[in-house]
């Protein structure tokens, strides 16, 4: 351990801030972590507090680093959530909440700016942003564009004190080095920039005044994967590390995600089973399919791209069945995989549609709502634990046979990583539903430090890129069962047709 460099990584989730020293070449030396929740608001609001972020990096980051030389942590690299809104100060603090990707109040106003008959827009509005950034942001709000036009047209007092508007990520670091910064993957959810171009480090200055926001609110960019500078004197200080520790650009979930199960060559694909989901790969090009909430966005440097789409709830789901069916003691989630193993595949015909937060890719529908479906009175406890299990698994199928059609090509293997690959029923779920090979990275539920952590030792020189697959281990490698084929076949003919059925009764009810 003596010769070994380490970077100090966070990961901002959604429900829980992970913090570790983790080697420059991948080794996780040791984590601690913190969880938290949402605070729901009338209207469809979701805030967190930022300045509580702050603190927990602080404690934890004492923690982690405990029994290691400061001389040997010389980064500091954040991931995590995205798609999320932060107002500060001059000094970074923030000037209120953290508007969560899961916030849609501001869907009046974007619709104000950018809607009209066509899916929810104007037709020159969509032809636009496609155009210029791949995407579009959401008539239906939870994205950055929405955020920032509610707190300016709807919150003038939060907005006034406001100097910048953060991502999470760009948040945690400017709390590290005092300088205001972005890239083109922190702010890929935006879609304010012109991803034709990755190397323009400017915002698309049609797309912001369409909007009218304050182009002086939204952070400088820097290229992805560089160094933004050295950690305050104080921040070095307080957590006993290096002065001259570097702190690099922080990267969504999604782009430490790639590095961290280590596909990152072309074709090279991924899947996670966190609190939400989603099937990546890089790509050479600018593309979208509009229609399935499929695009890419800005990738791991100046000249590549990767395949972004998210399913809104998938280790959530689990939770909610513990939470809702159960006391929610420590070992409950171990004993509902138990059970679940216990029924039989397709779970005696019960199928379960995981679309408890509304759902985005492969349909964009946050009026869409789960629910048990074809149960009997022979349905028993461990079926209905199992349909779960299964259908975020059909979900996963649905969502791929989207994202091979994007691609043009077969996805298999997939390197599987989140708190939801740590059981191994729920991975061979997922490779006899969809189908496919699935290989689970080592360490699955600290992919995303790794891959923090391998961001910062490319943008050090440290590693290259050749070295990052070999540098990711996998634990197990899972191969469709044939015997469960004919089964998950039938189940998954009627999924898709299950939301079709119903997608306007969930307009009705919750629009």
């Amino acid at each position: 351990m003596s010769e070994e460099r380490f970077c100090l990584a966070i990961d901002l989730g959604s429900s829980a801030l992970k913090v570790g020293a983790v080697s420059l070449t991948g080794r996780i030396a040791t984590v601690a972590q913190r969880d938290y929740e949402t605070e729901r608001l009338p209207g469809g609001g979701a805030v967190q507090d930022a300045a509580a972020w702050w603190e927990m990096v602080r404690e934890l980051s004492g923690s982690v680093l405990r029994d290691i030389p400061g001389e040997q942590v010389v980064a500091v690299s954040c991931t995590g959530q995205w798609a999320s809104t932060i107002p500060v100060d001059e000094a970074g603090d923030p000037v209120g909440p953290c508007l969560m990707w899961l916030d849609t109040r501001g869907a009046p106003r974007t619709r104000e700016a950018i809607g009209g008959p066509l899916m929810g827009y104007s037709p020159r509005a969509l032809a636009t942003w496609v155009r210029h950034t791949g995407g579009v942001p959401s008539p239906f709000g939870g994205d950055p564009v929405s955020h920032m036009l509610r707190l300016e047209r709807d919150e003038p007092e939060v907005a006034s004190a406001a100097r910048w508007y953060l991502e999470p990520v760009d948040y945690l670091s400017m709390r590290f080095t005092g300088r205001a910064a972005a890239s083109h993957a922190s702010m890929s959810a935006a879609w304010l920039t012109d991803n034709r171009h990755l190397d323009r480090l400017e915002y698309d200055q049609a797309l912001v005044g369409r909007l009218r926001l304050d182009a002086a609110k939204l952070p400088p960019l820097v290229a992805t994967g560089s160094l933004i500078g050295p950690v305050r004197p104080e921040v070095a200080s307080e957590l006993g590390i290096s002065a001259d520790a570097q702190v690099v650009t922080g990267t969504p979930d999604l782009h430490s995600a790639a590095l961290g199960c280590g596909a990152i060559g072309e074709g090279e694909p991924h899947m996670t089973i966190s609190t939400t989901s989603w099937i990546s790969l890089p790509f050479t090009r600018k593309k979208t399919d509009a229609l399935h909430s499929i695009a890419t966005v800005p990738g791991l440097d100046s000249e590549s791209y990767l395949v972004a789409n998210n399913h809104e709830a998938a280790g959530l789901c689990l939770r909610w069945l513990r939470d809702s069916f159960t006391v929610g003691e420590p070992g409950e989630f171990e004993r509902l995989i138990e059970l679940a193993g216990s029924a039989p595949p397709g779970s005696s015909g019960a199928i379960f549609t995981p679309w408890l937060a509304g759902e985005r890719s492969p349909v964009d529908d946050r009026n869409a709502r789960g629910g048990w479906h074809n149960l009997s009175v022979e349905t028993g406890n461990a079926d209905l634990i199992r349909s779960v299990l299964e259908g975020v698994a059909y979900n996963s199928r649905w969502l791929n046979e989207a994202v091979e059609k994007f691609a043009k090509q077969r996805l298999d293997p997939l390197r599987i990583f989140g708190g939801g690959a740590i059981p191994d029923l729920w991975c061979q779920i997922h490779a006899d539903v969809m189908d496919r090979t699935i290989e689970r990275v080592a360490d699955p539920v600290h992919a995303n430090l790794r891959g923090a952590a391998l961001f910062a030792a490319l943008g050090l020189g440290a590693v290259s890129r050749e070295q990052i697959r070999e540098l990711v281990p996998v634990d197990r490698v899972f191969t469709p069962d044939p015997a469960t084929r004919e089964a998950y076949d039938r189940l998954y003919a009627e999924f898709p047709g299950l939301y079709k059925a119903q997608r306007k009764m969930f307009a009705r009810l919750n629009g």
